[in-house]
């Protein structure tokens, strides 16, 4: 399979770094497959009624050329020809492009779905009551256990999509996150959403205070979040030459991935 790397929201949080919205393009033998969304066309256009006052704390431009639809648009693709799009969790700046490929199923953790939209908590009425737009359209649910995949024991390869796409379940930043892994041929990429914000998570230097606190404050789980820390540090540092980490956000990573994305001769 060939992945794109996209970014589909570049944020500027207050006192932060630069930030971005890590997005899998995956070119599948059945179609096109994304892995999160970024923003989409009606999140540019409506911040207020899309994104909410979170948009004041990260800082997202907003411009809708970086949305995945007009991006795929440029790339030669058919908006149509995405069939799935695989959710790391259902905050808005990961489920909000999806709103422009209305015939993609959308796939995510039956622990997200529950989280969302069958038996929130008062937090996550308020962290999803955006999105409940996602109610209405095609969502399958998965629940990831029984299998593993490098370490993590709950992981569920998604066959009906495509070989080679595996949903990892990775509870913390949300109920129901999740990481997905992507055959690249050459490499697997590892798309760990917000299970971490930042490189330093994973390398032990700095983190920017103003990310660990976000990244603190809307934690479901902190103990959790730390141990999915530790996890995806461990992995990291073994620095496996046929396996990319990079979360949904971290800019350095981003590039790093985008760059690499092609083997070299």
């Amino acid at each position: 399979m060939k992945v794109h790397h996209l970014n589909c929201g570049t944020m500027h949080p207050v006192y932060g770094p630069e930030c971005v919205c890590h997005v899998l393009l995956v070119e599948t033998n059945n179609g096109l497959v994304l892995i999160d969304t970024g923003f989409g066309i009606d999140d540019c256009a409506d911040p207020k009624g899309r994104v909410g006052p979170v948009r004041f704390v990260t800082r997202p431009v907003f411009e809708s050329t970086e949305a995945p639809a007009h991006q795929l648009d440029r790339m030669g693709f058919r908006r149509d020809d995405v069939r799935h799009i695989v959710l790391t969790h259902l905050d808005t700046d990961h489920v909000g492009g999806a709103a422009d490929f209305p015939n993609a199923q959308i796939h995510v953790t039956s622990a997200e779905a529950v989280a969302a939209f069958a038996s929130p908590t008062r937090a996550e009425k308020v962290r999803y009551g955006r999105q409940h737009w996602v109610k209405d359209r095609d969502v399958v649910e998965h629940d990831p256990k029984g299998e593993a995949w490098r370490g993590f024991a709950a992981a569920k390869e998604l066959v009906d999509i495509a070989s080679g796409i595996v949903l990892i379940s990775l509870p913390g930043h949300s109920r129901g996150h999740a990481c997905i892994a992507v055959d690249a041929g050459h490499r697997w990429v590892l798309h760990c959403g917000d299970a971490f914000y930042h490189y330093g998570s994973l390398d032990g230097t700095h983190v920017p205070r103003t990310l660990w606190a976000m990244e603190t404050a809307v934690a479901f789980d902190r103990k959790k979040m730390g141990d999915n820390h530790a996890r995806l540090s461990e992995l990291y540092n073994q620095a496996e030459p046929g396996l990319c980490i990079a979360p949904a956000h971290d800019l350095k990573l981003y590039e790093r991935a985008k760059a690499t994305a092609e083997p070299s001769n």
